[in-house]
C-alpha cells in the first residue's frame, strides 16, 4: 500500500458492486440469449421437430456467458477484505471495473447470441446450409463475452 493512500470505510463498496455487476449483467445477457433463442427453437420445432437438439447450441452458448460472470464475481468476492485489512479504494475500483467489464460485455454477447440464435435456427429449418454460418456468427458473439472476461481477469490480478 502506498504511503499517501488513505483507507476509507466505503472502499469495499466498489468491490461488492463489481462482484454484483459481474453476476447480474452476465446473467441478464444469458437470460435474454436463452429466451430469444428459445422462441426461435419453439417456432422452428413446429415444422421440423427433428432439429430441436441441433438447435440447442445458442442456448448453451448463452449459458456460458453467465459462467464468465460467475467466475469473476467469485474471484472478486474472495479478494474483498475490510478496509482495516488493507482493502483500498484502488483495489475497489479495480474490482468494480472488472465486474463492469465482464458484465457489460456479457450483456452485449447475450443480446447478440439471442438475436442470431433466433434467426439462425429459424433459417436453418428452411435451409440446412445456414447452420455452419449460424455457428460461426455465434462463436464471434460468444468471443465478445470472452474479451470482457480476459480484461476482468487482468484487472482482478492487479494491485
Amino acid at each position: 500500500m502506498a504511503q499517501n493512500e488513505e483507507i476509507v470505510e466505503y472502499s469495499a463498496f466498489f468491490g461488492v458492486m463489481g462482484s454484483a455487476s459481474a453476476a447480474t449483467f452476465t446473467a441478464l445477457g444469458a437470460a435474454y440469449g436463452t429466451a430469444k433463442s428459445g422462441i426461435g427453437i419453439s417456432a422452428m420445432a413446429i415444422r421440423k421437430p427433428e432439429l430441436i437438439m441441433k438447435s440447442i447450441i445458442p442456448v448453451v452458448m448463452a449459458g456460458i456467458i453467465a459462467i464468465y460472470g460467475l467466475v469473476v464475481a467469485v474471484l472478486i468476492a474472495n479478494n474483498i477484505k475490510s478496509p482495516k485489512e488493507g482493502y483500498t479504494l484502488y483495489k475497489g475500483f479495480l474490482h468494480f471495473g472488472a465486474g463492469l467489464s465482464v458484465g457489460f460485455s456479457g450483456l452485449a454477447a447475450g443480446f447478440a447470441i439471442g438475436i442470431v440464435g433466433d434467426a439462425g435456427v429459424r433459417g436453418t429449418a428452411q435451409q440446412a446450409k445456414l447452420f455452419v454460418g449460424m455457428i460461426l456468427i455465434l462463436i464471434f458473439a460468444e468471443v465478445l463475452g470472452l474479451y470482457g472476461l480476459i480484461v476482468a481477469l487482468i484487472l482482478t490480478t492487479k494491485g
